[in-house]
């Protein structure tokens, strides 16, 4: 182990959060710094990493519980410490990591809310009425295709194939802070996939070509398709407020923009398709995802798995008995 007498915790922890930051998110990783800042170098950072034990960090989440911190918020914290001090034991700065068992369990995640076909055709349809917008038909493919928010607002039109009725989710757009945006690849390889366009998702697109291509000389699509009337991105703030005033005017539930994906997938198994089918719409990285997220929302599809499955040994059981009356009348003709 290296030693080092003079290295404190507060240090320790930007440099690690500097050599993270290429393999993370702009987002994440601002997210990670803010929690530093906030909670982690005003509890532990002028103490020597050396020093640190567990019973520091244990008597810090017990009073923050108790002074009501949230219990996800806590959770977060400690466990990015304890990623952190990962770090410090391979590069043997610590013999051993003392936030290793400080971390509180995970709460459970809220259930998210959706909206029913209803009241997401409802919502489509006052859009259209009220507004005819940009926002109209960016929520109308959202809805659609279950993209999430920062695919839909960085989809480029040399990513659109209208004659082929499919586009390919190539880059995703994140506002750092609610600030400065920044366009990049997308978080996993199995987001990076074409996605098949329906009859309505084709219309808004159609009518978001026509506006562009009438606004530009040449008649050519290019950049981005949702954008601001300048042509610069839209913000993802900016497009959520407008999501519940809108929502609100039809006294709808309260929901973010990723909830939209969300509602597409309940809509999407509400309606039978199979689970299998779902995963690979939404481009999970793998089914297990689709089942820790939806699996409550398949209450209706087990019911009728059992019931086939009783009714598939019943029909069984029918045919054994069936070959075994045969056989006895066989036996007792012979006989």
């Amino acid at each position: 182990m290296y030693e080092d007498r003079t290295l404190r915790v507060g240090l320790f922890l930007y440099e690690w959060l500097e050599a993270k930051r290429a393999a993370l998110a702009p987002n994440t990783w601002a997210g990670y710094r803010a929690c530093i800042e906030r909670d982690l170098v005003p509890a532990f950072g002028g103490m020597l990493l050396i020093d640190l034990r567990p019973k520091h960090i244990d008597a810090w989440v017990s009073t923050q519980l108790a002074a009501g911190r949230g219990p996800t918020t806590v959770h977060h914290a400690v466990a990015m410490l304890r990623n952190a001090l990962n770090h410090a034991v391979r590069t043997w700065r610590l013999r051993y990591n003392p936030a290793k068992h400080s971390v509180p369990a995970k709460p459970r995640a809220a259930v998210r809310v959706c909206w029913t076909p209803d009241q997401a055709a409802a919502f489509l349809r006052h859009n259209a009425e009220h507004y005819a917008d940009r926002l109209t038909d960016l929520f109308e493919v959202m809805l659609g295709t279950g993209m999430r928010r920062g695919e839909i607002l960085a989809l480029h039109w040399s990513d659109v194939h209208l004659m082929d009725r499919q586009l390919y989710i190539r880059w995703t757009l994140t506002a750092v802070n609610n600030g400065k945006i920044h366009l990049g690849e997308p978080k996993t390889e199995a987001s990076r996939a074409w996605v098949s366009l329906s009859a309505r998702v084709m219309a808004a697109l159609h009518r978001q070509a026509d506006l562009q291509m009438a606004a530009h000389p040449d008649g050519r699509l290019e950049g981005l398709v949702f954008t601001r009337p300048d042509g610069e991105p839209l913000r993802p703030q900016w497009v959520l407020d407008q999501l519940r005033k809108r929502s609100a005017e039809l006294d709808l539930p309260k929901i973010g923009l990723h909830d939209l994906r969300h509602t597409a997938a309940s809509i999407m198994i509400a309606a039978g398709i199979p689970l299998a089918v779902v995963s690979k719409t939404l481009r999970h990285a793998n089914l297990a995802i689709t089942v820790d997220l939806y699996g409550h929302l398949l209450k209706d599809s087990a019911d009728e798995a059992v019931k086939a499955l009783a009714s598939a040994l019943d029909q069984a059981d029918a045919r054994r008995g069936n070959v075994s009356r045969e056989a006895g009348s066989t036996v007792r003709l012979a006989a």
